[in-house]
């Protein structure tokens, strides 16, 4: 690494072109990029490559996300985090999807496109909030919300998920049928 930025490159981390400290950031990215020390992923978005057994290894979506977004909050959530939960959900999406305070739209970076969503979402998600994300996504996770709420009651009714928490998140984040459902699985030592 040069000394002209003052900080090593950390493998496998996306920087934004202004935290490269140099007088001038955008000549030492394209330098970076010549020397095959920085790979562009977007317009002043680059990655510092991370080797692995074999070869390059792409950056950790979060990563991606953190960098593009400038450090602002997001989370990512979609099929992954939904088939997860157990709740009989198999959806799989070609883009990941985030929400997040800046942005919405679909964006490439690094070759991959990303779903950006300008939503609320609580600071710290727990698998009921999650559960409820996808109830208010059963169209797009492939499964329906009659299935959902079987599979949900019985998850209640186990113990997985924490029904107080579940309507907390359903009162803030759903819409008023996702509400509905989550009143109708109360547990019978709730009830």
């Amino acid at each position: 690494m040069s000394s002209a930025t003052h900080q090593p490159l950390q493998p496998g981390r996306v920087y934004r072109t202004r935290q490269l400290r140099s007088a001038n950031p955008a000549r030492l990215a394209k330098r970076l990029v010549a020397e095959g020390q920085l790979q562009q992923l977007a317009r002043g978005l680059f990655v510092h490559p991370r080797k692995g057994r074999f070869g390059q290894v792409p950056p950790d979506d979060a990563e991606v996300v953190r960098a593009f977004l400038d450090g602002g909050p997001f989370v990512l959530t979609g099929p992954e985090r939904w088939n997860a939960l157990g709740l009989g959900s198999t959806a799989l999406f070609a883009a990941p999807l985030v929400y997040n305070k800046k942005r919405s739209g679909r964006f490439m970076l690094g070759g991959r496109p990303f779903d950006l969503r300008r939503v609320e979402f609580p600071n710290t998600q727990t698998p009921e909030w999650f559960a409820i994300d996808l109830l208010e996504h059963a169209d797009q996770a492939g499964v329906s919300r009659a299935e959902l709420k079987r599979a949900l009651a019985s998850a209640v009714e186990r113990g997985r998920f924490d029904y107080e928490r579940l309507r907390q998140m359903a009162g803030r984040f759903g819409s008023k049928a996702t509400r509905s459902l989550v009143d109708s699985l109360r547990p019978r030592a709730a009830a």
